[in-house]
């Protein structure tokens, strides 16, 4: 193996931004700014969400990001500010990064993740567990 994940998100990590905690939920309130949660809609129900959050499932970013993908979102094209996170800032410092590099900007991700979050006392929107049928 030639690089570890751990070597993936280090790398990444020296090259984008993270905003600390602190600094994240003051701007949950920035309509310039887009919470991107990239966790799966399991975690989302399981724990909940940082309030108005846009879900982009981590594995779905790329697609969604490129305006020449038929799947792509116009979210993505809003020209804000866009904040990643994942539960341990592990897949939001990869998606930064490939965010990044695709030309999103301005990107960044938040420093330990929804855990850091919520460790901090950030606000939780629940979220309504879907059944078989919705």
């Amino acid at each position: 193996m030639k690089k570890t994940h751990k070597d993936l998100i280090a790398e990444a990590n020296g090259l984008i931004e993270t905003v600390p905690v602190d600094g994240a939920i003051a701007r949950l309130s920035d309509p310039d700014t887009v919470f991107v949660d990239l966790r799966d809609r399991r975690e989302l129900e399981r724990e909940g969400r940082i309030p108005g959050a846009y879900h982009c499932p981590r594995g779905m970013l790329e697609f969604w990001i490129d305006p020449t993908s038929p799947y792509h979102k116009p979210v993505f094209a809003e020209g804000k500010s866009y904040l990643f996170y994942c539960a341990s800032a592990w897949r939001s410092a990869l998606a930064t990064r490939t965010a990044m590099e695709m030309g999103l900007a301005p990107v960044a991700h938040l420093e330990g993740g929804f855990s850091a979050w919520k460790a901090a006392g950030g606000p939780v929107e629940r979220l309504v567990k879907k059944d078989a049928a919705g």
